[in-house]
């Protein structure tokens, strides 16, 4: 019985959900794929305009539809194609963190990095490395029990 445990538990793939800028993050990660180089496949990119586009209820929504982990990766400081949607992003990070972690998301399972459109290596480092941290913590299940409460907080919050 402990080998099929360890046998599913070795199958188990984290799902990554990658929020990446459209103008650095993703042409990284698309000259990583053209250039053939490997990565673990259960990361989802979501390309969007910009990192400052990114809204704290898109890193939530991901959680609560059953990602184990998000990364976000845009521009380097400074080299935003929308000259501050960086900053902004780092600035909206570190007013929501309170919030995120409010809502009962493991900060261990939340990763930001800068990644240009030439550096494909570290998309796939990144990736890597984000993926082998989630597989150590495993399947997330915390988040789970708060939209189990929904129709609870719904009609609180309906008040």
């Amino acid at each position: 019985m402990s080998e099929e445990k360890t046998e599913k538990k070795e199958e188990w793939k984290p799902r990554l959900v990658a929020y990446v800028c459209n103008w650095c993050t993703y042409g990284g990660a698309d000259l990583a794929g053209t250039s053939r180089l490997t990565y673990d496949t259960s990361v989802r990119a979501i390309k969007l305009p910009c990192t400052g586009r990114i809204d704290p209820l898109f890193i939530i929504k991901a959680f609560e539809r059953g990602a184990d982990g998000v990364l976000i990766s845009g521009c380097h400081p400074g080299d935003c194609h929308y000259n501050t949607g960086n900053y902004h992003a780092r600035r909206r990070w570190t007013t929501f963190r309170s919030l995120l972690d409010f809502s009962g998301i493991d900060m261990r399972r939340l990763h930001f990095s800068w990644i240009s459109a030439a550096e494909a290596g570290k998309w796939v480092e990144v990736i890597n490395e984000v993926s082998t941290n989630l597989k150590e913590l495993g399947p997330y299940k915390e988040f789970k029990a708060i939209t189990e409460k929904k129709e609870e907080y719904d009609r609180v919050f309906a008040q």
